[in-house]
Formats: C-alpha cells, sequence, structure tokens
C-alpha cells in the first residue's frame, strides 16, 4: 500500500472511562458510569487487547458482550466495526460505524472513522460529508487525522487542488503529518512543481523512516530536477533496503550505474 493510499482511524479508546469514541473528549469519570457501564467498557478493553493481538473470535466476543451490557456504548461499536472490516464483512462494518456516528453524532473520531471506510469503499462525496462533521468538533483533538484522510479521498476522487488545501491544513495542526507530507510532495511532483516537491519531500524524510515508496518517490523528483546524482542514492538505497519491492509506477528514466 502507498502512503497516500492510507487511511487513519482513531480507535485506540480512551481506557479506563466511560464510552468515549469522539474526538478526544474527556470520557467522563468511573464514579458516574452504571455498573453495567463499567462493565461493558471492561469487555471493550478486554476485546480491543484481543483484537490487537489477532485473537478475533475471542475479540469478538467480548464486544458483543460489552454491548449487551451497555448497548450504546461507542467504543463497541467501532471495535466490532474494525474487527468486521478484517473478516471481510464491509456490509457489517458498516452498519457499526453508522451506528457509532448516531450515538455519538458530533464525535471527531467516530466520524473521521466512518469517512475512512466510505472512501476507502469509493463513496467519495458521502466520506467527505463525515470528514468536515470531525473537523466541526471543537474537541477533537487529532484534526490532522481527519485533514489528512480528506485530502487522500479528494486526491483519490481526482481533485487535486481540493487535496492540496486539506493538506496544508493537516500541516497547519500537526507539521510532522507524514501523510499530508507525502501527498504534498507527490501532488506537486504530478503538477510539475519539482522544486516545492523536493522540498516536501525532505520534511517527510526527516519525520519518518524510509518506505520504498517514498524512496521511489524521491528519486522521481530528483531525477526530473536533473540531479542524477541524488537520484541513484535513492535507487540505490531502494535496492539495497527494499530488495523485493516492485515500483508502482514507471520511474522516469533510470540513474546511471
Amino acid at each position: 500500500m502507498r502512503p497516500h493510499d492510507a487511511l487513519w482511524l482513531a480507535v485506540l479508546l480512551a481506557l479506563g472511562g466511560c464510552a468515549s469514541g469522539g474526538g478526544g473528549r474527556t470520557p467522563a469519570r468511573a464514579d458516574v458510569d452504571s455498573p453495567s457501564q463499567q462493565a461493558a467498557q471492561m469487555q471493550v478493553q478486554l476485546g480491543q487487547g484481543y483484537l490487537q493481538q489477532g485473537k478475533l473470535e475471542t475479540a469478538q466476543e467480548r464486544l458483543q458482550r460489552a454491548l449487551k451490557l451497555d448497548p450504546r456504548n461507542v467504543d463497541a461499536h467501532t471495535m466490532l466495526a474494525v474487527l468486521n472490516e478484517r473478516i471481510n464483512r464491509p456490509e457489517i462494518a458498516e452498519s457499526f460505524y453508522r451506528k457509532a456516528t448516531e450515538l455519538k453524532p458530533d464525535g471527531g473520531a467516530v466520524n473521521n472513522n466512518y469517512g475512512a471506510f466510505l472512501c476507502g469503499k469509493g463513496r467519495y462525496a458521502e466520506a467527505d460529508t463525515y470528514f468536515q462533521r470531525a473537523l466541526a468538533d471543537p474537541f477533537y483533538k487529532t484534526p490532522g487525522d481527519a485533514y489528512g484522510n480528506a485530502g487522500t479521498c479528494a486526491a483519490k476522487a481526482g481533485q487535486p487542488d481540493k487535496a492540496l488545501a486539506y493538506f496544508r491544513n493537516a500541516l497547519e495542526t500537526q507539521p510532522t503529518n507524514a501523510m499530508a507530507l507525502f501527498e504534498m510532495a507527490r501532488i506537486n511532483y504530478e503538477k510539475n512543481d519539482n522544486l516545492r516537491a523536493r522540498a516536501f519531500m525532505q520534511r517527510l524524510e526527516a519525520v519518518t523512516p524510509p518506505e520504498p515508496q517514498i524512496l521511489e518517490l524521491a528519486e522521481r523528483i530528483e531525477l526530473r530536477l536533473g540531479d542524477r546524482s541524488a537520484a541513484k542514492k535513492y535507487r540505490d538505497r531502494l535496492e539495497q533496503e527494499f530488495p523485493d519491492y516492485e515500483p508502482v509506477t514507471t520511474t522516469e528514466g533510470s540513474p546511471s550505474p
């Protein structure tokens, strides 16, 4: 998967509080939760742990138990959505994502999650609606995630200028946002603004470990700018560090051996 194909889900829970699926809001104190809500959140915590370990059947059992204890637990709905995506049940996953947004309609994280899901299904206009809802949440602690996802979705929809605007916003809120930096480099390269593409690539290299797609794009940028020596260094790193990588796109020319 290329970096700009990734979509970010805000699925890490604020463990220890009540249902907390929305946009970084401070979870309610445990002493104001009912016993069934507290028990439900404990099941969610266990379910999340099993999900992270790849024990999907056990995770599902725990999360379903959580919903029996508290049918309005947003975290349980979110985690069951993620689980059903993993086991290739997109219709069921969508129903859980949608339910989470119905339970917490103003929540940044839940709207970002549903938007990311819709974008992954090619439903770009619908996805953008949910990203906008996420960004309208004044308590959403990671708006860069939603801006990054919205930009990725706009790029996939063939709207590069709209994508650039979203990625600029992402970088204003989070200057080290790797997805946005990669996309700014890629889109500027495609617009033939190669010096700007190089500048974003240099910022990206400073904040994230190299991935093959990053090295490939960096090589292409340097070839465009006529620096064959720099391009060769990227090509050498790509071949040495990722010998099994198959380029996604055709490189323009090739550096001297």
